[in-house]
């Protein structure tokens, strides 16, 4: 097959039509495809009256100038013309990768007792153990059950099913659930979100991450996609199927089941302790804990695990009309184009250094309640599949530095995220309201009156369950609302109207990221022979698909040692 690039069709025109302006391209109009397949699709819409979408095709001949061909020489003899003949242009053969398993599953004896085990050398062949069932920790545990290992998943949370409904309460009624959350449970947070592939990686097995997603439910396109999104509705299906392809390929899933504390033998990983009483054995453990086990990070730093501080981000969630937004994106004929709800990646560069940037932007969302601990209010973004509801949100944030941590300690920007967090719900009014105010009271330094006044042509905002209107400077750092207010009028040119008076910024946007590190070697363990940190909780992801990709790696590098140490039918190392 050959590979072309930009390949551009009016807005308006059908896919259909990719065929005629490929032709159109190579100026052979006796060209006749046996297939072809949209590898990458963008849009360019620099000039609102002539936006284009912009593929890379790859596509089979059938026939060149009304000549068949009789066997597949004589298709390669004309693809290789073809490339001679258009060297100006973006042609090219294209390259097939497959992801290539460290151990295919066949090669794993079936008659192995991976739950039992022996000391070979000082290397254990128990089942390996992964903590945590977010993006990390379910793409770990699919990659292993996938080779043969059977992997045992501990999850603090609960399953998909019952976490939905009772995250749905507490946004009804304020009742938080510190077990089952935004943050904890089967699919991690990112299960509550606009479902965003996109990643600055560029790593081979993001592309598998994408098939497996694709093969769990996934819409095709995120195959394509320059911004690949899946929405919550459809990822909350997506990550039951993973959970039952894990299941059927001889994994266990443990919910409501967490990791209180490890035990070692000289200097490695023998098992577990789990709800502070069952131990279970093991010498490989997975730690995809996510961003927001605060608890199990300060029970690995007391038992010794190397790690270190991290900066990360704060600030709050703005929301405009998003049809502002896509007649800024779009034009004004953008209803015409049926394009979708548009999105936008902003930044800016303070005077003092810092900067200031948008993040994890949901078109046509909500604001949602995201807490995950008592007496804390914190925010993140969700969009459904369909993008149709009538605000756009985004994170505005501002870096942290660790410099701006009050302490040396290593979970110094934890008690940082949680000193705001806990000045949010107070300011909120201690029932995980959250505090709100719009951008022109920011900006002036007004208080907001207690009756709102005219809101019939105010934006409302989306948080559940509900907002108090108050002033944001009493729950957040002094140089986060100072950047704020001077990156506003700027961003405001950018996207015209993003400062506009009645735009509406909720807080506390604070857990961007993992505002700690634990510290990993070559072979990805920490100084504990055979804990495994990994993805965004362990600071080593930013996303949905790098947290996979991590997770990807650390299975092929503990299928590696099983590779190593396989067992015969007698449990005797070969």
């Amino acid at each position: 097959m050959l590979r072309i690039h930009e390949i551009k069709l009016d807005v308006m025109e059908p896919l259909s039509h990719l065929p005629d302006a490929i032709r159109r391209k190579l100026r052979c109009k006796e060209l006749e495809l046996s297939s072809w397949n949209i590898v990458k699709e963008s849009l360019d819409a620099r000039d609102k009256g002539n936006i284009k979408r912009v593929h890379s095709i790859d596509f089979e001949l059938a026939s060149i100038e009304n000549k068949s061909f009789k066997n597949e020489e004589e298709r390669r003899s004309a693809e290789e013309t073809l490339l001679r003949k258009n060297k100006k242009i973006k042609l090219e053969p294209v390259v097939a990768r497959q992801y290539e398993y460290v151990i295919p599953r066949i090669c794993i004896d079936q008659n192995s007792n991976l739950d039992g085990g022996v000391d070979v050398k000082n290397r254990m062949t128990k089942r390996p153990l992964v903590v945590g069932f977010g993006p990390c920790g379910m793409f770990c545990a699919l990659l292993l059950a996938q080779m043969g290992l059977r992997p045992l998943v501990l999850e603090r949370g609960r399953a998909m099913e019952q976490r939905t409904e009772e995250v749905q309460r507490f946004w009804e009624d304020g009742k938080l659930d510190i077990h089952s959350n935004v943050q904890f449970g089967e699919g991690g947070a990112g299960a509550f979100s606009d479902g965003k592939l996109t990643t600055q990686i560029k790593d081979p097995r993001v592309r598998k991450v994408l098939e497996e997603l694709v093969a769990a439910g996934s819409n095709r396109d995120i195959l394509y996609k320059q911004k690949p999104h899946i929405g919550t509705d459809v990822l909350r299906k997506v990550v039951v199927n993973i959970r039952e392809q894990i299941l059927n390929l001889g994994g266990e899933i443990h919910f409501e089941s967490q990791m209180t504390s490890f035990e070692k033998k000289n200097g490695r990983v023998s098992g577990v302790f789990v709800n502070q009483g069952e131990f279970i054995p093991s010498d490989f453990v997975v730690l995809a804990l996510g961003h927001s086990a605060r608890d199990t990070l300060q029970m690995l730093h007391e038992s010794s695990v190397e790690m270190e501080q991290k900066p990360f981000s704060m600030g709050v969630r703005i929301e405009h009309p998003q049809s502002m937004i896509d007649e800024s994106q779009y034009g004004k004929r953008y209803s015409e184009y049926r394009l979708g709800a548009a999105d936008y990646k902003l930044s800016h560069h303070c005077r003092d250094g810092r900067g200031v940037y948008t993040f994890c932007m949901c078109p046509g969302g909500l604001v949602i309640a995201a807490a995950s601990e008592e007496g804390g209010v914190v925010t993140n973004g969700m969009s459904y599949r369909s993008r149709d509801l009538e605000n756009a949100n985004s994170g505005l944030l501002v870096d942290v530095r660790t410099e701006d941590f009050e302490s040396e300690h290593p979970l110094a920007g934890i008690y940082f995220q949680q000193k705001y967090e806990r000045l949010a719900f107070e300011l909120g009014g201690k029932n995980y309201h959250a505090p709100a105010q719009r951008v022109g009271d920011f900006l002036n330094d007004r208080m907001p009156s207690k009756d709102t006044g005219d809101v019939q042509n105010k934006i409302q905002p989306t948080y559940k369950p509900g907002v108090c209107w108050t002033d944001l400077r009493k729950c957040l750092p002094a140089f986060v609302t100072e950047s704020i207010k001077e990156a506003l009028p700027f961003l405001g040119r950018k996207i015209q109207g993003f400062d506009r008076e009645d735009a509406v910024m909720t807080a506390l946007e604070s857990r961007s990221s993992s505002p700690v590190r634990i510290l990993r070697n070559r072979k990805y363990m920490c100084n504990i022979e055979g804990i495994y940190p990994a993805g965004e909780g362990a600071g080593y992801a930013g996303g949905i698909v790098s947290a996979a990709v991590d997770g990807i790696k650390i299975a092929e590098e503990i299928a590696r040692v099983y590779k190593e140490y396989k067992y015969d039918k007698t449990r005797e190392v070969r």
